[in-house]
C-alpha cells in the first residue's frame, strides 16, 4: 500500500497568519460523517469571507463533519478609531442654529459631541469600510487555512494508516478462515451420505427390506445442491481481493470499502445458512466478527 493512501475522517489542525491589519487564527476539527458537512464560525470582521472560506475547505476534504473556526485579532493601529470630522461639524452647526432660535448663552463641548452617534468611526476592520478591509484579510485567511488543513490532513493520514494496518490484518484472518471452509465443504456431503445410509440401513434391516442405491444417490444429490457453497466461497474471495485492491489505491474510498464489506456480509450469511457443518459455522462466526470490526473502521475512512 502506498503511504498516505487511507485517510481517517477524524482529525484536527490549526494555523495562523499575520498581516498589517492583525492576526488570523484558524482551527479545524473533523469527525466521521456519511457526506461532507462544514460548520464555519468566524469573527465579524471575517464574516464576508465565509463562503470562500468554506469553499476552500470543501475543495480539500471529501467526507466528514468539519467544525471550522476562524478568529481575527486586530493590530493596535487597525483597532484605533478616527473622528468623523464631517459629523462633528454637522452636529455643531445644528446646535448653533438651536442656540440662535431659543437664545441664551451656552458652550458647545467637543467631548460631548464625540459621544453622539457617528462622531467616531471604528478602526479599519469594522464600520463602513468592512468589505474592503475583509478583502485585505483574505490572503492571510488563506494562509492560516492552508496551514490548518495541512496539519489536520497529517493527523488523518497517520490515523488512516493505523486503520489500514488493522484492516489488512482482519482481511488476512478472513482469507485464512475462508480457505479452511473451502477444504471442509466437500466433507459435508460425505458426512451427510454416511449418516443417511446408516439410518436407512438400520431401518430397513429392522424390517428385513432392501433399498435401491439410486434412491439414496438422488437424495444425496439434492442435499449436495442445497448445501453447495462453492459459488459463495468464490464470490467472497473475489470481494476480499477487491477490498485489498481498493485499500491499496492512492485514493482509497471509505464509501467503496463500506459497500464491499456489505457484499462480503451477504456472501458470508449465505455460507452460514447453507453449510450444515459445525466447524464451518464456527469459522463463519469468526469471519462475521472480523467483518463487523472492518465495517466500523471503514465508516471512518474519508
Amino acid at each position: 500500500m502506498s503511504a498516505g493512501a487511507v485517510r481517517s475522517m477524524t482529525g484536527q489542525g490549526s494555523g495562523s497568519s499575520n498581516c498589517a491589519l492583525g492576526a488570523i487564527s484558524v482551527e479545524l476539527r473533523s469527525v466521521n460523517q456519511r457526506g461532507l458537512k462544514i460548520s464555519p464560525r468566524m469573527s465579524d470582521a471575517l464574516s464576508p469571507l465565509e463562503p470562500r472560506f468554506e469553499q476552500s475547505i470543501r475543495a480539500r476534504i471529501q467526507r466528514g463533519t468539519v467544525q471550522a473556526n476562524a478568529s481575527f485579532s486586530p493590530s493596535a493601529v487597525a483597532a484605533q478609531g478616527e473622528i468623523n470630522v464631517a459629523a462633528i461639524v454637522a452636529y455643531a452647526t445644528q446646535l448653533r442654529r438651536v442656540q440662535e432660535t431659543v437664545g441664551g448663552d451656552f458652550t458647545i463641548e467637543l467631548t460631548g459631541l464625540l459621544e453622539l452617534p457617528g462622531a467616531v468611526v471604528s478602526g479599519t476592520v469594522t464600520g463602513a469600510s468592512l468589505t474592503l478591509d475583509a478583502e485585505q484579510l483574505w490572503p492571510a485567511l488563506v494562509e492560516a487555512t492552508d496551514m490548518a488543513i495541512a496539519a489536520m490532513d497529517a493527523m488523518r493520514l497517520t490515523e488512516g494508516e493505523a486503520m489500514a494496518v488493522q484492516l489488512r490484518s482482519e482481511t488476512a484472518a478472513i482469507v485464512e478462515n475462508l480457505s479452511i471452509i473451502a477444504t471442509f465443504a466437500p466433507r459435508v456431503v460425505d458426512a451427510y451420505r454416511q449418516r443417511l445410509e446408516t439410518k436407512i440401513r438400520r431401518v430397513l434391516d429392522e424390517h428385513g427390506l432392501e433399498f435401491s442405491p439410486s434412491d439414496l444417490l438422488r437424495d444425496i444429490q439434492l442435499f449436495a445442491d442445497r448445501s453447495d457453497i462453492s459459488e459463495e466461497v468464490t464470490r467472497l474471495g473475489s470481494h476480499l481481493n477487491m477490498f485489498t485492491q481498493t485499500l491499496q489505491a492512492s485514493d482509497a474510498s471509505g464509501r467503496k470499502l463500506d459497500f464491499i464489506v456489505q457484499e462480503m456480509f451477504r456472501e458470508t450469511n449465505t455460507i452460514g445458512s447453507k453449510a450444515a457443518d459445525a466447524e464451518i459455522s464456527a469459522r463463519v462466526v469468526d469471519i462475521k466478527c472480523g467483518m463487523e470490526r472492518m465495517r466500523e473502521l471503514v465508516q471512518n475512512i474519508q
